[in-house]
């Protein structure tokens, strides 16, 4: 019997996954667990091997597909196995079909906390009526009230897609009688003037670039966060001199311990400061109220070049040292860049900094990383000149000028949750951090 390959369950919180690329053909020879697909999952790719030695006889799902965990990817054996009946092959020329859900006996990858592969499903959220749905299509429907039983599914089998619930959606909006178009003259659509619009030709030599899943992941979660939270942005000015001294004076002492003592560090330790002095904006909107969340995860976005960026998550941050958030915060970073992420260590976040200043930016307003409460821009350190408050000679205040190394902090939070006196006093309790340390 043909040995199958088992979509695994990546991560605690990951049911599913996109196949980005198959590393072996069908006829090719493979040994036992050399790699054979590789699989997105929340931006960090990871390569599923090969459970048995043998011959790939076929490939069950196509390149750019994404699968719930438990899918049956793929079959090993030997010229003559015994296939039974598959939910896709794929000959020779590379085609894929649909056909019948498999019936071969499962050696497969092991599930975690499973006794045995679950049966073979393409998405995540079982509905008795609809069949089976994405988390995606079911928190779109969630969030605007849609009943799926009213969706017509133009997918797989009938599977509701993204873009079956969005354009359901366009249809039942209908503008309120004070926004519908009048009648008369005046009121002539621009079309009926002017002659319907045509867009202009593409220039010779256009193309279109593809999206990878990296892409088209970062494009919908941006989307999606925009058009869910009410974003407002507070700044504000830090004066670093305390900070870059403190680094000067501790750096030999860090890279002793193997560790690169980097500014990253310093926001991370004065943005969980923040965090505990007010805990609201470590939580979550529900629709059943404010979800407080106990500890401080914080995610600590790493661009990955024309790759887009990537946002892994310093666990118990709140419990962390200097040094150990340093240390975190440079493996973390590292393995991004190098695509060695586990997909759990993309998860479970609860406050978002990005230090949009090693590009040279001096100020930013970033999107919320859903479903948190707030994200902190860091700007580019810049020195500056600044007006200084100090004793005079007769003991009164006096200001005088100085150059001064600054940054500029934003903060990005959700007005749902928080208002701007709060999103205020946090950042002020950043800054104050900040200017303060010793």
């Amino acid at each position: 019997m043909a040995t199958q390959v088992i979509m695994p369950q990546l991560g605690e919180s990951v049911v599913e996954g996109t196949v980005t690329k198959w590393l072996k053909r069908v006829h090719e020879r493979i040994a036992e667990f050399e790699p054979l697909v590789e699989i997105n999952t929340d931006k960090v790719d990871t390569e599923v091997p090969s459970p048995a030695s043998g011959t790939v006889l076929q490939l069950l799902v196509a390149e750019g597909e994404t699968v719930r965990a438990g899918t049956v990817l793929a079959l090993i054996g030997e010229p003559g196995d015994e296939l039974g009946e598959s939910s896709a092959a794929v000959g020779s020329d590379g085609e894929f079909a649909a056909s019948a859900a498999p019936t071969v006996e499962s050696k497969g990858l092991p599930q975690p906390g499973a006794a045995a592969p679950r049966p073979m499903a393409h998405a995540a959220v079982p509905q008795p009526e609809v069949g089976f749905i994405s988390p995606v299509v079911a928190r779109i429907a969630a969030e605007h009230g849609v009943d799926l039983t009213q969706v017509s599914g133009t997918g797989q089998g009938g599977r509701i897609t993204k873009k079956d619930v969005l354009t359901h959606l366009e249809g039942k909006q209908s503008a309120p009688p004070w926004e519908e178009p009048a009648s008369g003259e005046l009121f002539r659509p621009t079309e009926e003037v002017f002659g319907e619009f045509k867009p202009a030709a593409a220039a010779p030599g256009v193309k279109i670039q593809p999206l990878d899943p990296v892409r088209a992941r970062i494009a919908e979660h941006m989307v999606r966060s925009r058009h869910t939270s009410p974003h407002v942005t507070t700044v504000m000015e830090a004066d670093l001199g305390r900070v870059l001294a403190h680094r000067a004076a501790n750096r030999p002492a860090f890279e002793r311990d193997g560790v690169n003592l980097t500014l990253s560090a310093y926001f991370v330790a004065a943005s969980v400061e923040a965090l505990k002095q007010v805990p609201i904006v470590n939580s979550s909107w529900s629709d059943q109220g404010i979800v407080l969340h106990p500890q401080v995860n914080l995610g600590v976005a790493v661009s990955l070049g024309e790759k887009g960026l990537i946002v892994p998550v310093v666990k118990n941050a709140d419990q962390l040292s200097l040094l150990a958030l340093a240390r975190s915060v440079n493996d973390l970073s590292e393995r991004a860049r190098n695509r060695k992420l586990e997909p759990d260590e993309v998860q479970g976040g609860t406050f978002t900094l990005t230090n949009h200043g090693v590009s040279g930016s001096l100020l930013a307003m970033p999107i919320i990383n859903q479903p948190q409460c707030a994200i902190l821009g860091v700007g580019a350190l810049q020195k500056r000149v600044v007006v200084i408050e100090a004793p005079g000679p007769g003991g009164d205040p006096s200001d005088s000028l100085a150059v001064r190394p600054m940054v500029y902090l934003t903060l990005t939070f959700d007005h749902r949750i928080i208002d701007g006196a709060i999103a205020d006093h946090f950042l002020a309790v950043v800054v104050q951090r900040l200017q303060t340390w010793a």
